[in-house]
């Protein structure tokens, strides 16, 4: 794959490592229209996943929720808040090994897995 650093594609990136946040793509756009209002939202949705398939960044699916854009591409784990919504990374050793304990694998063959724990953040336990 040809490797092209558009404008768009650079604030895009910009953007999603400013917010540090596990923004969803919405936000990332909020974020980009800011300085740059003529910027169309399918334009950032299209540089989010170009971004992704090159492995600047990461998307991770989020049960029950938007999938969110991770400037950290390294395998981890997250938390998100039941309350808020928000999404938090989570400070624990990446089980890299863990499909190997799977029993029956229904015929799977698996490639990797994806933890998002659930709970109150703090914000939301001191403000209820």
């Amino acid at each position: 794959m040809i490797r092209r650093n558009t404008i768009q594609c650079a604030l895009v990136h910009e953007a999603v490592n400013k917010l540090r946040c596990h923004a969803t793509a919405d936000q990332i756009y909020d974020e980009v229209v800011k300085e740059h209002p003529n910027i169309s939202r399918g334009t950032v949705y299209r540089n989010l996943q170009r971004l992704c398939e090159l492995g600047d960044i990461r998307k991770r699916e989020i049960p029950g929720g938007a999938d969110r854009f991770d400037h950290l591409c390294s395998d981890h784990y997250h938390a998100r808040c039941v309350k808020c919504g928000r999404v938090f990374d989570v400070d624990m050793e990446y089980i890299a090994d863990m499909e190997k304990s799977i029993r029956d694998t229904h015929g799977f063959v698996f490639t990797g897995h994806d933890i998002v724990f659930k709970g109150i953040c703090s914000e939301c336990k001191s403000n209820p």
